[in-house]
């Protein structure tokens, strides 16, 4: 590949994503809103608000220039709060070259629409879907920051491409797999949020292995079967950016919608947890938008309708636990 890597957003998984490529051997312009964020990885190789103790390989830099940052890049990695990416990629789009990658780290589900976010994607940038590329499975970025060995996989409706992106974020601790599945990964990252949300009220709540076992494996269930209902891949659901990507965000301390699972479980309201974890948890918005999407194709998905209840409508978790379990038994 020639042309550089844009990775437009600055938070935990965009900083390391850039650590990543940059150790694979590309040149990095990471774009971040606010000018101290630039500041800081310019003069000092560090994001110290997102991930401290990180020091940024010499091919990292940053700007607040979205038009510099995307000029000229071959990959265009997109960082940014799922909610957010429609309003910041209509800004963006007029900058990137005919026949960039785009990339999206993200996991969620927009709210309105109940669009996954390549269809945002393309439908904003106006760009063909064999485009777009979906980085998803279990990988927690302090982790990854410290060079622990953690999988992957790049999913794209055009396996060529897939195996360029492939190319371009192999390390020695960081190991990529293809696969053509772009929904199935799409769905398992953003609905594993919301199952790490119920873990994490059930953590709280000091409910034991045997409950938060059973929220995997049946969360792992309801997952699946939007899945399939939405036309993906089972067998996705069994592998890294299913299985993998929520049970490294439900047993994770370090994992953000589990933490603030933990805070709404110990009975703070959405805005104490929200205060209390400073950075964006994708599952309190997603849930909402997951939970239209399963009505509108007929699937139940009963764990994400009871965490949006707790999040949105004000309902206990110990009376949501309580409505889980006296469902009526189904066959497995």
């Amino acid at each position: 590949m020639t042309g550089h890597v844009a990775v437009l957003g600055a938070g935990s998984w965009g900083t390391a994503f850039a650590k990543i490529l940059a150790d694979a051997g590309r040149d990095v312009t990471v774009w971040a809103r606010r000018e101290s964020v630039v500041e800081a990885i310019r003069t000092t190789g560090h994001n110290s608000e997102y991930l401290p103790g990180l020091r940024l390989p010499q091919r990292v830099t940053a700007t607040t220039d979205a038009a510099a940052a995307i000029g000229g890049a071959d990959l265009v990695v997109l960082a940014v709060p799922s909610q957010t990416l429609r309003g910041n990629l209509a800004d963006w789009a007029a900058f990137i070259e005919p026949d960039a990658t785009l990339v999206s780290l993200m996991k969620g589900i927009e709210l309105g629409t109940t669009k996954r976010m390549s269809q945002v994607i393309v439908e904003t940038a106006g760009v063909a879907e064999d485009r777009v590329v979906v980085v998803s499975g279990p990988n927690l970025a302090p982790e990854i920051a410290q060079e622990q060995p953690a999988a992957t996989v790049v999913a794209c409706t055009d396996m060529d491409r897939a195996t360029l992106v492939q190319a371009s974020i192999t390390t020695p601790y960081f190991r990529p797999y293809t696969n053509d599945d772009v929904i199935g990964c799409e769905l398992g990252g953003a609905v594993k949020n919301v199952i790490a949300l119920a873990y994490g009220m059930a953590n709280a709540m000091g409910l034991g292995d045997n409950t938060k076992a059973t929220l995997i494996t049946r969360g792992l269930a309801e997952t699946a079967r939007l899945g399939v209902a939405l036309g993906a891949d089972p067998l996705t659901f069994a592998g890294l950016a299913g299985l993998g990507d929520l049970v490294a965000s439900c047993s994770s301390p370090l994992a953000r919608n589990r933490t603030f699972g933990e805070h709404l479980g110990r009975g703070e309201t959405l805005e104490q947890a929200q205060v209390a974890t400073r950075q964006t948890a994708e599952g309190v918005k997603s849930c909402l938008a997951i939970r239209d999407l399963s009505r509108a194709h007929g699937v139940e998905m009963p764990i994400t309708e009871q965490v949006e209840l707790v999040c949105h409508e004000g309902a206990n978790p110990r009376l949501a636990m309580a409505v889980l379990m006296s469902r009526k038994p189904r066959p497995e």
